[in-house]
């Protein structure tokens, strides 16, 4: 691997990186789908230089601004290399956006042109870009790209762009309580985070890994460096199901998936289908990250379905900041994020910024290549960077002494009662191991008394009894909670609110739910 981006100088593009691999390993496979379709890294660039030439034709400049929402599809790839070949700057929608989300991601990040999937799944979205057209000062030039894209002669194209230094993706952070930011990221900032990534999971050419997530997410390219630096192939889920999906996995003998949290809960639930088994005979490795991973999940999944579990810790601003590594310790994969990479500084500091010694809660401040160059809007990069040049990331943590990243909560996440500060992800971790509760989400309402009380808000299992709040916290106290961390309001629902990108419970909603309802 480190020859490989060597050999490209300092500051590597996407499109090198690709033309690269395509010189080293033309006919191995890059990318598979569920219908049999199969793309080799010499036809990855063949054909991208052939859909820039056509986008070429179409106006497509380097700088220009193209939005696109799409599913993970082998024509979504071609598309992002042909405008990485072209050095435009794209900006990368979600397919579950909708009229909200998207109309301000076009308008801020001045869009000139759109691609879009037709209908898919039941949703028209050129109807929405009608909609939008209007409340837009310069509506973007519509294409619709799902099963085909533009064709041209490479022989129109410009040179490759030079240099990853420049700012060619606008991510979008989920803006849940308000609008999104956009995030800003260069070709370099993605290669280092998946070269990263790729080392740390200790992948061969050997391997075949797998895309369930939505390519529009940061982790898409994040993805795509690693079978760019290792030359193994991934098989595309454009829409991803359990058990439908499992024939794709088995067919291809997958030795890598993952994507979150929930997606080790939806293995796991289906291993215990049939326990003697195996879900995947290929699977060695679940990787992922995205949301807090109780520790007693990991034991359940090498324990029950026969692989190797590892988590990580990222964020659309840096996608890859910590991963836990095959051959780390159970306790380690288990309880911490794993430890960054040599080009990653994590700074553990105080309120003021102080840096605080290993072991001692703080804040999570982090500088290094992987970070993003900023947001949309310098007032808001303003706020997010610190004099030193370190993310202020938001998220509570510490830095065990021999470097292993601990989260403890979010700055937002956690509950102050009476004064108190309180962790929700250490309630929740608790929780999670109850025979009666099948995922917990712990969030802070307001109390005229306490400032805020206590919410534990929990899935149960099908066939549980129903569980109420003396059992709950009678089960807390016997696992060493302390008392003035007890819920004293439960909540039980049928399924918690999550986003439709890796399933991150959306806390904002129950907290406006259920944050009148006073305790129960």
């Amino acid at each position: 691997m480190d020859a490989t981006i060597e050999a490209l100088g300092d500051s590597p593009t996407l499109w090198a990186l690709a033309a690269r691999r395509a010189e080293l390993t033309p006919d191995a496979p890059v990318l598979l789908d569920t219908d049999g379709r199969r793309l080799t890294f010499g036809q990855l660039c063949h054909r991208a230089e052939r859909v820039a030439a056509g986008l070429y034709d179409l106006g497509v400049r380097p700088g220009s601004r193209f939005a696109w929402q799409l599913p993970t599809r082998i024509e979504t790839v071609l598309l992002t290399f042909a405008l990485a070949r072209l050095g435009a700057v794209q900006t990368p929608l979600i397919p579950f956006y909708r009229d909200r989300e998207v109309g301000y991601a076009l308008r801020e990040a001045e869009a000139e042109f759109f691609a879009i999937p037709g209908e898919w799944r039941g949703y028209d979205y050129a109807a929405m870009a009608d909609r939008l057209a209007p409340r837009l000062s310069r509506p973007p030039l519509l294409l619709t790209a799902y099963d085909r894209l533009p064709d041209g002669d490479p022989a129109v194209l410009p040179e490759p762009p030079a240099d990853g230094t420049s700012v060619r993706w606008i991510y979008w952070t989920s803006g849940t309580t308000s609008d999104p930011k956009g995030v800003l990221h260069t070709d370099r900032s993605l290669i280092a985070a998946g070269g990263c990534l790729a080392h740390a999971l200790r992948l061969t050419p050997d391997d075949v890994g797998s895309m369930a997530f939505p390519y529009a997410h940061v982790a898409g390219p994040d993805y795509t460096v690693m079978l760019l630096l290792y030359g193994f192939p991934a098989l595309l889920l454009e829409h991803f199901a359990l058990p439908a999906s499992l024939d794709a996995y088995r067919e291809h003998g997958v030795t890598v998936a993952g994507g979150s949290t929930v997606f080790y809960s939806m293995f796991l639930a289906e291993q215990r289908k049939d326990p003697t088994t195996k879900l995947i005979p290929s699977l060695r490795l679940l990787a992922g990250g995205g949301a807090p991973m109780p520790p007693e999940l990991y034991y359940e999944v090498t324990r029950e379905m026969g692989c190797q579990l590892t988590h990580g810790y990222g964020m659309t601003e840096v996608p890859m900041i910590t991963m836990g590594a095959p051959d780390d310790t159970p306790d380690h994969l288990a309880t911490t994020e794993g430890c960054p990479p040599a080009a990653m500084e994590i700074r553990i500091t105080d309120s003021d910024g102080k840096p605080l010694p290993a072991g001692t809660d703080g804040e999570v401040r982090l500088r290094g290549e992987a970070v993003c160059q900023g947001y949309l809007h310098a007032a808001q990069t303003a706020e997010v960077f610190d004099a030193d040049g370190f993310l202020i990331t938001g998220d509570l943590g510490r830095l065990t002494p021999d470097g292993y990243l601990v989260l403890t909560g979010r700055l937002k996440d956690i509950i102050i009662r009476k004064g108190e500060n309180i962790s929700a992800q250490e309630i929740e971790d608790l929780l999670y191991e109850h025979p009666a509760v099948a995922d917990a989400a712990v969030v802070g309402l307001p109390d005229p008394v306490r400032g805020e009380r206590v919410c534990a808000v929990v899935e149960q299992p099908a066939g549980a009894p129903p569980i109420t709040l003396a059992d709950l916290t009678g089960y807390l106290r016997e696992h060493g909670l302390s008392a003035h961390k007890l819920p004293e309001q439960l909540e039980v629902v049928d399924a918690l609110p999550r986003n439709d990108v890796l399933r991150k419970v959306l806390k904002f909603k129950l907290r406006e739910r259920f944050g009148g309802t006073g305790p129960s």
